[in-house]
């Protein structure tokens, strides 16, 4: 056996129940001496070895949260991750962090496993889809739950949701743009039908609708390599700014009109979304709308606490507010 042996290979080993093994493991007298002997039998056989420290921790279900992060890869969820862990860290709490990377399949499997390995309390940023498989677990196992950024769970009662006014930036965006003298203004990136996607895109169409514009979009995977592709078919279809899904997208197009040798801030302007790092380390530095991903991290860790500890319920839904920070890509002026 190249892995390491677990509490089920001893059963089969012993011929005995996960059950019955476990209550050896725990000295229990209910077991009779003989299965007794058997069990220690097929363990040492098998080297098995008991780790009684985690098996304490299970138990008390103390000092373990669980994070589900529905993209890791972007540094926007990496960022929220990291203040999280520390803020609970410096409290006493750890912190089990995984990645669902939009697959709603492998998030109900995630949130299984750490119910199973006895979380007190999890914080889920949710992949695209239905996340039902996965929080009617969370319902049955009663644990403090809190819906981060995005929500797909409407059950906001029994899994308070918090993020950011998505609305009120794209909305403050598409004005900047537009006071910035762009007139055929496009919203880009976000898969077309997700909840997320709407949300960020409604502020943008409520603006063009008020400036009696037709909106144009397009659609597609929130990354660089979408970002990238799409630039030459915001030039083909008479553009002359934009609205992105994130700033991943921005960067994207960042890199295309590059490519294409058209000036951002000129030709062309962008604003993105989240205001990760990169956006005021390219050039020309990009505008984006901002969202204080370390303040909301740290206030999620302190609700999911208070809830752990004092009973005290997050409220329903929390949107915490944006800021936009003009650069060289929307404005043309150098800083």
């Amino acid at each position: 056996m190249t892995r390491r042996p677990t509490i089920l290979d001893v059963a089969a080993k012993a011929g005995v129940s996960k059950s019955t093994v476990s209550l050896v493991l725990q000295n229990s007298t209910q077991v009779k001496d003989e299965t007794r002997r058997a069990v220690r039998n097929a363990m040492a056989e098998i080297g098995y070895v008991y780790n009684r420290a985690a098996a304490q921790m299970r138990s008390q279900s103390a000092g373990l949260v669980g994070l589900v992060i529905n993209d890791l890869r972007n540094p926007f969820f990496t960022e929220f991750a990291t203040v999280l862990q520390m803020t609970l860290a410096a409290k006493g709490f750890a912190t089990v962090i995984a990645n669902s990377d939009e697959d709603t399949d492998l998030q109900a499997k995630l949130v299984g496993s750490m119910i199973e390995h006895g979380v007190s309390a999890l914080v889920v940023s949710p992949a695209y889809g239905s996340g039902a498989a996965t929080f009617d677990q969370l319902a049955h196992a009663n644990l403090p739950t809190i819906q981060v950024l995005r929500q797909t769970d409407t059950r906001t009662d029994r899994f308070p949701f918090a993020s950011f006014d998505y609305a009120a930036g794209s909305a403050r965006a598409t004005r900047h743009l537009i006071n910035q003298g762009s007139q055929r203004i496009a919203f880009v990136g976000g898969i077309d039908g997700a909840a997320i996607t709407a949300e960020r895109k409604s502020g943008y169409l409520a603006e063009m609708t008020r400036a009696q514009t037709v909106p144009l979009t397009f659609h597609g995977r929130s990354s660089r390599a979408f970002g990238m592709l799409t630039a030459q078919s915001l030039l083909d279809a008479g553009a002359d700014a934009a609205v992105c899904f994130n700033d991943l997208v921005a960067l994207g197009l960042h890199a295309g009109f590059a490519r294409a040798g058209t000036t951002l801030g000129q030709d062309f302007r962008i604003v993105g979304f989240d205001d990760i790092e990169e956006c005021a380390l390219v050039w020309p530095q990009i505008s984006s709308v901002a969202c204080d991903i370390d303040g909301f991290a740290r206030t999620t860790a302190d609700r999911l606490l208070a809830w752990m500890q004092d009973g005290t319920v997050p409220p329903p839904e929390e949107r915490a507010p944006v800021d936009l920070v003009a650069r060289t890509s929307s404005t043309g002026r150098l800083p």
